[in-house]
């Protein structure tokens, strides 16, 4: 490609960067994506859709487990990692063409490049050819990060290379409990694997309702996982193909593979950002942008991971979307970031919309609780102990449903249907006069009547 002229160069070919591409290609825009990996971004090639089908996998062994009790004999099973890899890395490929094919049809061009800025509105691809750009869309997400370094931090594998792994670790210590530490730690469980987590903090997934952290913890260690908060790994020794992980308790693991899923930070390292004056958030790290994704140079923008605003993959695409119809469709339009669902796919699955309950009682005077615990229908012939967990919140005085938790199968589906209800405000009053559907355990959502608790915040004087 020969030096050029565009109206939007899109530096990143994920999911946010993508749509923007599309959109901003159907107002008629000349778009051109560089992309330095592979399309799709972290969510496609190494994120979101490869550890959902990691997942799955995880869950035909709980399926077996439970079949017995329905009258079914099942000659022993095995697994072989290789081959669940193998279909993986076919499907991912499939789904990079998708999205390269997508990007072309739309009118826009791609170009397998890292682009770095040279000045303001100059950028250099890597190819060696230079850019002009009207406009500059920055989408170029987040990196693992191990955190700060220890003796033995080069035997660490993240979220990136667990996707590659040529064996199946039968003992895996992983550190980190956020949602990517935690998913994995069910999936490599779920596949047979001997699963250590170990987390500083007090308990597992810091930032959710303290009833779905215990629930999930509860959950994760009656399968087998051993969960260690309170410590950290303090040193990684190697020993032929295997390690140990010497922790901060005194303690020590062997393991045949070490993660760390501890975090995230903005990939913005070499994007010289420096030249074209592009200001970072001192506060988070990120690409500082206002409501409109437009950062403090008024032709370049950012969305997604990279400004670590909210690290999902679906908010960077409505951020992308959003970002093409202000500059291109001429539609001012921000992103609302409030009660957006989301899901962790832990074994039981996450769904959660809105307020926790101790921000409900931070913002709210008068907060309701309804809670319930059960064992599933299913579990009554198959003879698991796994229970559901439902929690709504409600704003007492005014009767609005502030948020929904929900910790069980298909927590993630569930949730995005009771988001909608949560973003148009719905009430309490709305939920009790929806007829149930019965057997199901969602059903529980319509027929919670009376608070499991009550809390009035006094006024300061």
């Amino acid at each position: 490609m020969a030096d050029s002229n565009v109206d939007l160069l899109v530096i990143g070919g994920g999911s946010g960067g993508v749509r923007a591409a599309r959109i901003a290609a159907g107002y008629g825009a000349s778009v051109l994506v560089a992309e330095e990996y592979r399309m799709g971004g972290t969510c496609v090639i190494r994120g979101c859709v490869p550890k959902k089908l990691l997942v799955y996998a995880s869950h035909v062994r709980h399926e077996l487990d439970d079949a017995a009790g329905f009258g079914w004999t099942i000659p022993s099973a095995t697994f072989d990692w290789p081959t669940l890899i193998a279909n993986k890395d076919r499907e991912i490929a499939r789904l990079e063409a998708a999205y390269t094919f997508n990007v072309e049809k739309a009118g826009a061009k791609v170009i397998k490049a890292r682009a770095t800025f040279e000045d303001a509105h100059t950028l250099r691809l890597s190819t060696g050819e230079t850019v002009k750009a009207k406009y500059v869309l920055i989408a170029t997400g987040g990196t693992p990060s191990h955190g700060e370094a220890i003796p033995g931090i080069e035997h660490v594998i993240s979220s990136n290379e667990v996707f590659h792994l040529k064996t199946f670790p039968k003992r895996i210590v992983i550190q980190g409990g956020g949602y990517i530490a935690l998913e994995f730690a069910c999936i490599f469980a779920g596949l047979g694997a001997d699963v250590t987590v170990i987390y500083r903090g007090e308990n597992i997934l810091r930032g959710f309702d303290n009833d779905v952290r215990a629930h999930v913890r509860s959950e994760m260690e009656k399968s087998g996982i051993t969960v260690l908060t309170g410590c950290i790994v303090t040193r990684i020794d190697k020993h032929g193909e295997a390690f140990t992980a010497h922790l901060s308790n005194g303690s020590s693991i062997a393991a045949d593979q070490v993660m760390f899923a501890v975090g995230r930070h903005p990939n913005v390292k070499g994007l010289g950002l420096e030249k074209a004056g592009v200001a970072l958030n001192p506060v988070n790290g990120g690409i500082a942008v206002d409501g409109f994704s437009q950062t403090n140079v008024p032709h370049i923008y950012a969305v997604g991971d990279v400004t670590h605003r909210l690290n999902l993959t679906p908010v960077a695409i409505r951020e992308g979307h959003a970002f093409a119809d202000t500059v291109f469709g001429k539609r001012p339009t921000r992103v609302d970031h409030a009660d957006i669902p989301t899901a962790v796919f832990t074994q039981p699955e996450v769904g959660t919309v809105g307020l926790n309950e101790a921000e409900a009682r931070a913002q709210y005077t008068h907060v309701d609780i309804y809670k319930t615990d059960f064992r599933s229908l299913k579990s009554t012939l198959s003879g698991s102990e796994s229970r559901i967990m439902m929690k709504l919140i409600v704003d007492a005085s005014t009767d609005r449903i502030l948020g929904c938790h929900i910790v069980g199968p298909e927590a993630g589906e569930l949730i995005q249907i009771v988001g909608i209800a949560v973003k148009m405000k719905a009430t309490k009053a709305d939920f009790d006069a929806t007829i149930a559907v019965h057997p199901t355990a969602a059903e529980e959502l319509v027929t919670l009547r009376s608070p499991s608790a009550r809390h009035v915040r006094q006024a300061a004087e």
